[in-house]
């Protein structure tokens, strides 16, 4: 069995679809506030967040309607997922901006306002291979304010399972090395959600991840 998740988020049909099916679930929520608590660790009520593939927007609106200084950008390839996020945080229209960009082109960095946060959840593992996902984590390296913090939630492949995946789901310590690689420092992964190693599906295993960018 392979475990690989298909998706044509450029058409608008099927990223309603996809979003009314996507509804978050209490676990999902879960690594929802596992994000909320780790950006207020900064200390900053006022930072500038960016998320990376904010798809139809429930990350963004969990956060904004806690965090009620903040600003937000919302990143993404696909134009009916940013007209869906555009909807659903209609009510913080004052403090987010939605910006389409391609993030296996590096140039995504100089398009965005520079951010205290960058964050994603179940996002790279779309972007096909171990390659582009570094790609995208020295960029957001690069990008960070010093500081500054990156939270990935993305599924990954469990450690000792004999299912293929998708050549995007990667095991947890290979996102560590590759998070080291792009230069981060304290680097971890805070928890895993919905751990299902005998019959995953497309929605199971998957990872809070953790980087901070310091002054040097």
């Amino acid at each position: 069995m392979k475990i690989e998740a298909l998706h044509e988020f450029h058409n608008k049909d099927f990223s309603k679809g996809w979003a009314d099916r996507f509804t978050p679930t209490p676990p999902r929520i879960e690594l929802f506030e596992t994000i909320l608590e780790r950006i207020k660790t900064l200390g900053d009520s006022s930072c500038h967040i960016v998320e990376l593939g904010i798809g139809p927007g429930y990350l963004a609106h969990f956060l904004l309607s806690r965090l009620e200084n903040i600003t937000y950008e919302g990143v993404d390839y696909a134009l009916p997922m940013l007209d869906l996020a555009a909807e659903r945080l209609s009510e913080f229209k004052d403090r987010t901006t939605f910006t389409q960009a391609d993030l296996t082109d590096p140039n995504w960095i100089n398009a965005i306002r520079q951010p205290k946060a960058i964050v994603t959840t179940w996002a790279l593992h779309d972007l096909f291979n171990a390659d582009n996902i570094l790609s995208v984590y020295q960029n957001t390296q690069k990008v960070l304010i010093e500081n500054g913090i990156f939270l990935n939630g993305d599924f990954i492949k469990p450690d000792l399972v004999e299912f293929e995946y998708e050549a995007g789901r990667l095991e947890k310590n290979t996102h560590l090395d590759l998070l080291q690689l792009a230069g981060f420092q304290s680097i971890d992964c805070i928890k895993e959600f919905e751990k299902n190693i005998d019959q995953p599906t497309t929605s199971n295993n998957y990872a809070c991840f953790e980087a901070r960018k310091f002054s040097k």
